[in-house]
């Protein structure tokens, strides 16, 4: 729990944003291990607002704002783009959104990008659902999935498990020794996988109703 903060935007805008407690929940888990499909069931079932950190990236990169140049250009020179940047955007989509249940998927991609989040925002997550999912069978979903898509070829999946591989298991293990890791078996068929995270939520609802 914590609060949405964003002393740029109270210059900006002459007046201070109404804080309120907000819970977070990261989603992380591997291209084709199913977590899109999940955050559109747990959206439905428990009423979470679904902020996804690559799709504000990509709609800041195409909006020709001055933030979107830059990002344009660093996505270009394979290069990383700034924490602050990624956790600006994911404040503001949370201010203008205005709900008070986030899931956030894709995010954080590395250690960078939690310590900018927490110390940003002041907000640490409830939880973090990863879907665990052997690499094979992760790509035999992509590659079933995608057939027209040129950069789905096995040399390019291969690299992006090994860059998600890399970056993210720094962060579940973090999250992992301070009890927050909520593991899903992400092989299984997608009705399955939902009565897992079902359960999941259902727990972490409980115990902020007790």
């Amino acid at each position: 729990m914590g609060t949405v903060v964003d002393a740029a935007d109270k210059e900006a805008n002459g007046s201070s944003h109404v804080n309120k407690k907000v819970k977070v929940v990261f989603v992380l888990g591997g291209p084709g291990s199913g977590k899109g499909t999940q955050c559109a069931n747990i959206v439905k079932h428990f009423g979470y607002s679904h902020l996804s950190a690559g799709d504000l990236l990509r709609a800041e990169r195409d909006s020709g704002s001055e933030n979107g140049t830059m990002i344009k250009n660093m996505i270009k020179e394979g290069k990383i783009v700034p924490s602050e940047v990624t956790v600006k955007l994911l404040q503001r989509a949370m201010e203008e959104d205005g709900n008070d249940k986030f899931l956030i998927d894709g995010f954080p991609r590395d250690e960078e990008n939690r310590i900018a989040f927490e110390s940003a925002t002041g907000i640490e997550p409830e939880f973090v659902l990863f879907f665990d999912c052997p690499e094979e069978e992760m790509e035999k979903r992509i590659l079933n999935r995608n057939q027209n898509r040129d950069d789905d070829n096995i040399e390019t999946i291969r690299k992006r498990f090994k860059v998600y591989m890399e970056s993210s298991l720094p962060i579940i293990e973090y999250y992992n020794s301070k009890g927050k890791v909520r593991k899903i078996d992400a092989a299984k068929p997608v009705d399955q996988v939902f009565e897992a995270v079902k359960e999941v939520f259902t727990s972490s609802e409980d115990k902020v109703a007790a």
